[in-house]
């Protein structure tokens, strides 16, 4: 196109070496410029480390979050016990909902797909297809079901399954089983071995290297279900296109793994962690992107505001616009391709932590390889690179199109800062954040309220650092009083200095708005979130205390017996699962499908839960109580049936005996206990709640832990500060990457006025009134950024609060706000305290002359 450009209206000898002409000045144009660029960065060190060392966090969290995903996408389980197997078979977990959505002209209707959440058994004629596939030598079967074991609970299997594992030493007679050697048990043993709640004596065989019981194959059938098959290939067949062709031939029947993959079907709930790793990765990875994005444009904007005169000068000896935009936009993408170049080691070792650490918290497995190819590094590169350009091209673009005569008198103190284009985007800005808090306020309820507090806190950010000057402004025009009637001289100087830098300190006041801003809004949503849910689930528990089993569970007939005992008032079996609505069509339910309890009818008292209608004893068989919203929008009332399908993906059709006022926390629907355990990998009920006199029941069910009502509380208190401390971890990561912003900006912008100092000393200040000055400034910075985070945090805190616990003030100690503020102040006084002492080491004769 170039060549084309050049050759209109010439002779193609002519138009050929013209154009050769003009990319050879075009190379040489482009390598001066480089040469500039890099004699610039040479003098200008503590401008260029500051904008690396943003650059240099912000890729390496982004690239860590990347890290994350892949890791929750590959979902690498090396297998153990299935390790024999060249493919391992197991039901698919994925159900299918249908949508609103009307068929398009193809006749295509959308659906809406989610994961099971218990384990889901595989059809026996499975083996039989899957053992007709060429190249397959044999299927063998893993039958399982959970069992307890010296108090330990675990899963029972199939001897068959076995030589998977690789365990060939001779099987278990029925009334026979292998077991763990860490259980410490000898061959001719007798042990107890509760499944689902019935006890039962078994003769130890032998025992295995496996965490697993092995059973012999007929006690095996009788107990468990089948959950997998494994699949040994004939010799010399290529596995992975073994487990295309069985994967061909099963359809959407059945899930086929392979590699590391094979390790899923031994630990499915990984499955279900790598999904919330996948959204949380998500989540932070694009919170990450806009913070680090507005870090890097308020460090290069102090970099930019250091160079004025630098700029102003290039352009009085005839240096154009263009030419200023190319030098600073080289320079930026010298010092991103540097910085992101550093974060590739350090993000995956960054990334490595973040797991290690959720896992611990329950989020991630542990099972699960940490994995940080090259798509999210290059994605980290990618983002690292985008926020420098960006951030180089809005500081120049004023600066080189200033004229010289205006931008040597704009070098020394800089007063205009509201342009067009930083006025519709702080507008827009603060309708976003704006709109989010009237929607947390008139839509949501609850906890899950949160959904928009982090958009919002992005949104005020975003908008009061676009509008940073004008607010510094306001703020300090209301410290300059206090400061000038405590502090006397020291404070008149920083008053003044204030007034005058006014738009240059908010360069430095941003930082610590953005910090203590993002920290005051994630901890108190936080704390409020769980002190709402915390309320609505004790509200809903009327029972004095729990029996919790210590066998893996209660066997039915356990809760008559409970109810039997003297003092008892009220027993109740506690069942906890999710499932779906298959028909009628439920636009109510969410991807996670509807929450499920089955409780006991004899015992509904002990679930506060408000009925609108119908009554809670008619809990019995197929039969469920739906949440008011759900019936309405199905179109259904009592009396009606309706087909659930349950966590282990079996469908059931029930009917509707009540109707619940719908729960501010979560919609969740009541069901049989009975019914709902079948329901559940555990098969029974595992939790029985009871009211009364309970000083009998420990002396009745020795084997069961009795447990007060906080039990229950607790334990779900354990799940919210679970998900807390995953929001604490990496949004600490963010708030410490803020942290480093506000070091970087103050260390780069007080070590940049030494001539300023200088010159004070030589006028007749003395070093210690220099020095109580910059403390005076360093404290109106501290209280002007936090005054203005804030600001900023309760544009989303209120709103939230409001739509939590209907109250303004949100949840949470004081001493949270203190100790971020504590923290602010740390860090700001001593990035403005030691440059200014290092600085004041040298003569004030020597600094005034510096260049």
């Amino acid at each position: 196109m170039n060549q084309r450009f050049c050759t209109m209206g010439r002779a193609p000898s002519a138009a050929i070496a013209s154009c050769h002409k003009q990319s050879a000045e075009g190379l040489e144009r482009t390598a001066i410029m480089l040469r500039l660029t890099l004699r610039t960065l040479r003098y200008r060190k503590g401008g260029f480390v500051a904008t690396f060392i943003a650059l240099f966090f912000g890729a390496a969290i982004v690239m860590a979050c990347g890290g994350l995903m892949e890791t929750g996408i590959r979902t690498a389980i090396p297998p153990q016990r299935l390790a024999g197997a060249d493919a391992v078979i197991t039901a698919d977990r994925s159900v299918r909902m249908a949508t609103d959505a009307e068929p398009d002209e193809d006749g295509y209707i959308e659906y809406q797909y989610s994961t099971l959440t218990e384990d889901v058994p595989l059809d026996a004629g499975v083996a039989a297809k899957a053992a007709a596939v060429p190249g397959v030598a044999r299927v063998v079967q893993d039958i399982a079901f959970p069992v307890a074991l010296a108090g330990t609970t675990t899963t029972g299997h199939n001897w068959a399954s076995a030589t998977l594992a690789g365990l060939n030493q001779a099987a278990p007679q029925p009334g026979q089983v292998v077991v763990p050697r860490s259980s410490g048990k000898q061959a001719g043993e007798r042990v107890d071995i509760s499944v689902r709640g019935q006890v039962a004596q078994y003769t130890v065989a032998g025992t295995s290297t496996q965490s697993v019981v092995y059973f012999a194959d007929s006690d095996a059938q009788r107990l468990g279900r089948l959950l997998a098959l494994g699949v040994v290939a004939q010799p010399g067949t290529d596995s992975s296109a073994l487990a295309k062709r069985l994967a061909d031939s099963l359809g959407t029947s059945a899930t086929v793994l392979s590699g590391d993959d094979r390790g899923v079907a031994e630990h499915p709930e990984a499955g279900q962690q790598s999904e919330i790793l996948i959204t949380l990765a998500g989540v932070f990875g694009g919170f990450a992107v806009m913070v680090s994005m507005m870090v890097v444009a308020s460090t290069f904007g102090v970099s930019l505001q250091q160079r004025k005169r630098e700029i102003a000068l290039l352009r009085a000896i005839g240096t154009t616009p263009g030419q200023i935009r190319r030098m600073i936009f080289t320079e930026s993408l010298v010092i991103a391709v540097l910085a992101t170049a550093a974060a590739w080691v350090p993000g995956s070792l960054l990334g490595g932590f973040l797991f290690e650490r959720l896992a611990e918290y329950g989020v991630a497995s542990p099972v699960v390889q940490f994995h940080q190819g090259w798509i999210p590094s290059i994605v980290g590169v990618g983002t690292a690179l985008l926020a420098g350009v960006i951030a180089a091209l809005a500081g120049a673009r004023r600066a080189s199109r200033t004229r010289p005569t205006e931008a040597l008198a704009e070098a020394a103190v800089q007063r205009k800062w509201l342009t067009p284009t930083r006025m519709i985007f702080g507008i827009i800005s603060c309708a976003g954040g704006l709109a989010l808090g009237i929607i947390s306020v008139t839509v949501m309820s609850g906890p899950i309220a949160a959904s928009t507090a982090g958009p919002a806190v992005l949104c005020w950010a975003m908008a009061f650092t676009l509008f940073a000057p004008g607010a510094t402004k306001a703020v300090m025009a209301l410290l300059r009083v206090p400061i000038r009637a405590f502090t006397k001289v020291p404070g008149s100087l920083a008053a003044n200095n204030t007034k005058v830098r006014a738009v240059k300190l908010a360069s430095v006041v941003a930082p610590v708005m953005l910090a203590s801003g993002f920290a005051f809004a994630q901890i108190y949503t936080q704390t409020t979130s769980a002190e709402s849910a915390q309320r609505a689930y004790t509200e809903s528990l009327r029972a004095d205390a729990v029996l919790i089993s210590g066998t893996g569970g209660f066997s039915p007939d356990v809760v008559d017996t409970v109810r039997s005992v003297p003092g008892i008032t009220a027993a109740s079996e506690w069942v906890t699962s999710a499932g779906f609505v298959e028909s009628p069509y439920d636009s109510e339910i969410g991807d996670e499908g509807l929450t499920l309890q089955g409780i006991t009818a004899s015992g509904a008292s002990l679930t506060a839960v408000p009925v609108a209608s119908g009554s809670l004893t008619d809990l019995s068989g197929d039969t469920v109580a739906l949440p008011v919203n759900h019936a309405s929008a199905m179109g259904v009332t009592i009396g009606d049936k309706i087909t659930m399908r349950f966590g282990d993906g079996q469908t059931s059709p029930v009917r509707i005996v009540a109707l619940l006022e719908p729960n501010d926390v979560y919609d969740s629907a009541l069901l049989p206990a009975r019914l709902l355990a079948k329901h559940t990998s555990e098969g029974v009920a595992s939790q029985i709640m009871v009211s009364g006199d309970t000083s009998q029941l420990a002396a009745r069910f020795p084997t069961a832990q009795l447990a007060d009502r906080s039990a229950l509380t607790e334990a779900y208190a354990d799940g919210l500060e679970t998900q807390a401390m995953i929001n604490y971890l990496i949004a600490g990561m963010i708030i410490l990457y803020t942290a480093i912003s506000v070091i970087n900006t103050l260390v780069v912008e007080t070590a940049d006025r030494r001539r300023e100092f200088g010159l004070l000393q030589l006028s007749g200040a003395h070093r210690g009134q220099v020095l109580r000055m910059m403390g005076v400034e360093g404290a109106a910075i501290t209280l002007a950024g936090l005054i203005l985070g804030t600001i900023v945090s309760l544009g989303t805190l209120v709103p939230f609060s409001l739509a939590a616990l209907d109250t303004v003030v949100p949840y949470g100690p004081i001493w949270i706000y203190l100790g971020v503020s504590a923290a602010a102040a740390l860090l700001t006084m001593a990035a403005t305290m030691i440059p200014t002492v290092i600085a004041l080491r040298t003569r004030p004769a020597d600094t005034v002359s510096a260049p």
